[in-house]
């Protein structure tokens, strides 16, 4: 008897790995970069990437303390596509953290 063919797994997603990088250190602005990348199932090297990509926009704050980084977002920059830009990141965060959010506080 023959076996039907594993289901197919996506190629593609519908987040990003930045937007999933921002969400991660929305949720733990503490976190370190080995734990985001942990997080999001891509290489440490690559996250680095990407939060130099999102400080070099001006949406993450990479602010120093002690030994350790904490990152801030700012949430009223527009989203980078045109077809976007009417939004903010705020919005994109809301989405998908504010009944999180809301939950905890």
């Amino acid at each position: 008897m023959n076996q039907p063919p594993p289901p197919h797994e996506p190629s593609w997603t519908f987040l990003s790995n930045h937007s999933r990088v921002l969400l991660c250190l929305k949720r733990q602005p503490d976190a370190t970069l080995r734990q985001v990348s942990a997080d999001v199932g891509i290489t440490e090297r690559a996250v680095q990437r990407i939060v130099r990509d999102l400080e070099d926009a001006g949406i993450l704050i990479r602010q120093r303390v002690g030994r350790r980084n904490t990152y801030q977002i700012e949430a009223n920059r527009p989203l980078r596509h045109p077809l976007d830009a009417h939004r903010k990141v705020g919005d994109l965060l809301e989405l998908f953290l504010g009944e999180a959010e809301k939950a905890e506080g």
